[in-house]
């Protein structure tokens, strides 16, 4: 899903956005899914909030822990809990988000942004998403 924001806005700000609006279509008949099977995601949406949401939606996901709050969490000892689960083999393969976020850069109109409207721009991203989508 897409979402169209002020450049100076953090991006864990729309994690439940961008979330909500997500489809996954069924194979044959029956409305679209709203909830994937997993998330994978950096270092930018360790933060408790978002970690609570996955969890209260039961979507399985693998997050790294930041420094500052792995420490935090061993200067409390006992108290400071489990660290969350992490699989780095699921993580190694985020790249490719990476790589599809390159490869919508590359598009003039995306990468300037000269429409003024947000929804104009929107429609420019997802254009230039399906062009992508088509050559790939």
């Amino acid at each position: 899903s897409l979402v169209i924001t002020g450049g100076q806005r953090a991006d864990c700000t729309q994690f439940e956005v961008v979330l909500e609006k997500i489809r996954v279509p069924r194979h044959g008949r029956g409305r679209p899914r709203k909830k994937p099977d997993s998330l994978t995601a950096d270092k930018a949406y360790s933060n408790g909030p978002c970690r609570e949401y996955l969890r209260r939606r039961g979507i399985r996901h693998t997050i790294p822990e930041k420094a500052d709050s792995q420490a935090a969490r061993l200067r409390k000892g006992s108290r400071g809990g489990r660290p969350p689960g992490f699989e780095e083999d699921r993580y190694k393969k985020r790249n490719t988000v990476e790589r599809a976020i390159n490869k919508l850069k590359q598009s003039r109109a995306v990468a300037t942004r000269y429409d003024k409207r947000g929804y104009a721009f929107l429609g420019t991203v997802t254009v230039a998403t399906a062009i992508i989508w088509l050559r790939s």
